[in-house]
C-alpha cells in the first residue's frame, strides 16, 4: 500500500494518476475530500498534516508515502513536523519528501531552509526515507511573467535548471513502487540544462508567441516592485530570494537524477512549452 499527499495538487495528482495506471492501490491523503481525484485502486482520506489523529489513521497500514511539501505558510515546517511524527507514529516503513535542491541552514532561498529543516526532522525520526531535491519547477516559469511580457528580478546572469513537473512525477511513482534501493538518499532533480533568465524568456517568448524579456533588478528594487502584493514578509522574501539563489548559482548545476531514476531524459524548458 502506498500513501500519496496533495494528490489535488499538481505534483501530488500527477504521481496519483501514473501509480494508478500501473495499478498500484494507494491511498490519497487530502484536505479536502470533494477535491480529491477519482482513480482506480486508489482511496481518498481527509486528513490535513496537522491533525495528528486522522493522519495516523489514514497511514495505518502503508509501506510507502509521498510527502509533498506543504503549501508555503508561515507554520509550514511545524505542519511538516507533525506529519513526519504521525508517520513514524503509525509505522510507515519508507518516507519519499519532495524537497529543494541545495536545502541547507544557509540556502539563500529562504524556503530551501524550511526543507532542511524538514530534511533533519525525517533523519531524527527513524523512519526510511529518500529526499527528492526538485529545483523550480519549469512549469511555473511562465507565470513569473508580468502582463507587459517582462521577467524581472535580481538574479543577474545566474543559471536555473530547472524542472518539468511530470519528470519530478515519473521519478517519485519509480521511487514509490520500488524505494528498498534509494533508502537514505538524496536526489537532485533537475531539466537538461542550466538557462539564464535570458534565455528562459526567449524560450517563454517563442513558445507563447509573444514578445518576453528579462529585466534585471537590483534587491532593493525587488521588495519594491512586490511590495503591492500587500504579503507578508516571509513570503516577499521567499519570492525575491529565488531570484538571488539563481544569482548566487546556487540553482545551476544539471543532474542526471530524471533520466537515470525515470529511465527517460529529462524535458527542456522548450519541449515542455510546446
Amino acid at each position: 500500500m502506498i500513501a500519496v499527499t496533495g494528490a489535488t495538487g499538481r505534483l501530488g495528482g500527477r504521481v496519483a494518476r501514473r501509480l494508478a495506471a500501473a495499478g498500484v492501490s494507494q491511498r490519497l491523503l487530502v484536505r479536502e475530500l470533494a477535491r480529491a481525484p477519482h482513480l482506480p485502486g486508489a482511496a481518498a482520506n481527509r486528513a490535513a498534516f496537522d491533525d495528528h489523529d486522522a493522519v495516523r489513521a489514514a497511514l495505518a497500514g502503508v509501506e510507502t508515502a509521498l510527502m509533498v511539501s506543504a503549501t508555503e505558510t508561515a507554520d509550514r515546517v511545524d505542519q511538516h513536523r507533525a506529519f513526519v511524527d504521525s508517520a513514524a507514529a503509525a509505522g510507515v516503513g519508507h518516507l519519499v519528501y519532495t524537497s529543494f535542491v541545495g536545502a541547507a541552514p544557509d540556502a539563500t532561498f529562504t524556503l530551501a531552509r524550511q526543507h532542511w529543516a524538514t530534511e533533519q526532522h525525517i533523519r531524527a525520526s527513524g523512519l526510511r526515507f529518500t529526499f527528492l531535491r526538485d529545483n523550480l519547477y519549469a512549469d511555473f516559469l511562465p507565470g513569473m511573467v508580468g502582463e507587459d511580457g517582462v521577467l524581472r528580478g535580481p538574479a543577474g546572469q545566474g543559471r536555473v535548471a530547472a524542472v518539468a513537473q511530470d519528470d519530478v512525477a515519473d521519478v517519485a511513482a519509480a521511487v514509490l513502487t520500488e524505494p528498498s534501493p534509494h533508502a537514505g538518499a538524496s536526489y537532485d532533480l533537475t531539466g537538461p540544462e542550466a538557462l539564464t533568465l535570458h534565455e528562459v524568456a526567449a524560450a517563454i517568448g517563442e513558445g507563447s508567441g509573444r514578445a518576453v524579456r528579462y529585466e534585471p533588478e537590483t534587491v532593493p528594487q525587488a521588495y519594491r516592485s512586490r511590495a503591492r502584493y500587500g504579503a507578508p514578509g516571509w513570503q516577499v522574501d521567499a519570492w525575491v530570494s529565488t531570484y538571488t539563489a539563481i544569482a548566487a548559482g546556487e540553482l545551476a548545476a544539471v543532474s542526471d537524477a530524471v533520466p537515470r531514476l525515470s529511465g527517460h531524459p529529462a524535458r527542456s524548458l522548450a519541449q515542455l512549452l510546446r
